[in-house]
């Protein structure tokens, strides 16, 4: 209890908002970013530092294994020994360690010191380095994971369905109808096939069925189409001329500020098909879109189409309009550079399970 003459504790309040200058809304917004940009670079020197540290420790264990020949009972005495003297520090198993030599083997110092190798958390680089031989392919899927901030697990499941061979691949009329600074955008959100591996048991020869399933799905759809789609809505119900019309489904795109028709068929590519989905696209661009929307695009999905004939189809098109095919799965052999891989955690552990004998030249795995 207090006594007269002594003051009681107290916390100061905090002045409220409205008491502030007119100024502090600016100074809270610049301390902000200089925190949030701050906290960007230290990420990002951290793990640039230890990307360098990985490399040079890569490139002397392979530089040793070449001029010594050794097995795998050096890398894991090493990984003990290691996690001996670091008992505290991780990525020291024999499992780390052999990334760390693959990785010192797929790049040069100068590629991981620039973006996007440099800027690629670990998890990213052990992917690439299990998936992908071919050093462009790498570098473009790493590009794309950087750009996208793609997870390491969102990462593999591109690799697995062969983006880089498909994406930016439809048949389109975008550089005749569009203006040529947003063309080349526009041609890269599309895909040729779209790949709806996650139909599984789906009866695909019923558009409906088709449909109703990718609805039930909108999550793994809305990821095969890329960032920036918002799922609207299936079969939008459309009045023109006192008749009604539905679309298949209608996305959003986010970053085009624009709404994209898409239509699906179940299948062959037919010229007729894209007369339909123009009147949706100007259905769409007068009854729905806003004032600063910009103009609609149209997707049209076939279980194939006849490249040829699709693009002499979309020269009579003035609306700006994609072909591609759709597919449960990617069937047709792939390109060499994809499936291409390093060898196995396990196939390297049995390859060096034994030391080579002095006889032996040094190996070269």
């Amino acid at each position: 209890m207090s006594t007269q003459g002594e003051k009681s504790a107290s916390f100061p309040a905090t002045p409220s908002r409205p008491s502030m200058p007119s100024w502090y809304g600016d100074l809270l917004d610049s301390v902000a970013e200089r925190f949030s940009a701050g906290s960007r670079r230290a990420v990002s020197a951290v793990n640039a530092e230890l990307l360098t540290t990985y490399w040079h420790v890569g490139q002397d264990i392979l530089d040793r294994q070449r001029r010594k020949g050794w097995g795998a009972a050096v890398i894991d005495r090493l990984s003990a020994d290691l996690r001996e003297r670091f008992p505290s520090a991780k990525g020291f198993s024999p499992r780390n360690l052999r990334y760390i030599r693959a990785f010192a083997d797929a790049w040069d110092e100068p590629a991981i010191l620039q973006a996007p190798l440099a800027e690629l958390p670990w998890f990213h680089h052990t992917v690439l380095l299990d998936k992908l031989n071919a050093p462009d392919v790498r570098l473009w899927y790493a590009t794309a994971a950087l750009r996208e901030g793609w997870s390491g697990r969102f990462l593999a499941l591109q690799i697995d369905a062969a983006l880089h061979s498909r994406r930016g691949k439809a048949v389109s009329n975008f550089s005749a109808t569009m203006p040529a600074e947003a063309s080349s955008g526009l041609q890269e959100l599309t895909k040729d096939p779209y790949l709806f591996d996650f139909l599984d048991a789906t009866d695909t020869r019923n558009e409906r069925v088709v449909e109703r399933a990718l609805v039930d799905h909108v999550g793994e759809f809305l990821l095969e189409l890329g960032q920036g789609f918002a799922f609207v809505g299936k079969q939008v119900r459309l009045i023109v001329g006192g008749e009604e019309f539905f679309c298949d489904l209608l996305f959003y795109h986010l970053r085009l500020r624009r709404f994209v028709v898409i239509e699906l068929k179940a299948v062959p590519f037919q010229p007729g098909f894209l007369g339909q989905l123009g009147l949706y696209m100007a259905a769409v661009d007068d009854l729905l879109a806003a004032p600063e929307d910009g103009r609609t695009i149209g997707l049209l999905l076939c279980r194939s189409k006849n490249n040829v004939i699709a693009e002499y189809a979309l020269r009579t098109m003035s609306a700006p309009i994609g072909v591609a095919n759709w597919t449960e799965a990617i069937t047709t052999s792939l390109p060499e550079d994809l499936t291409a891989t390093l060898p196995s955690i396990e196939e390297l552990e049995a390859e060096l399970s034994t030391e080579p004998s002095a006889n032996e030249p040094p190996s070269a795995s």
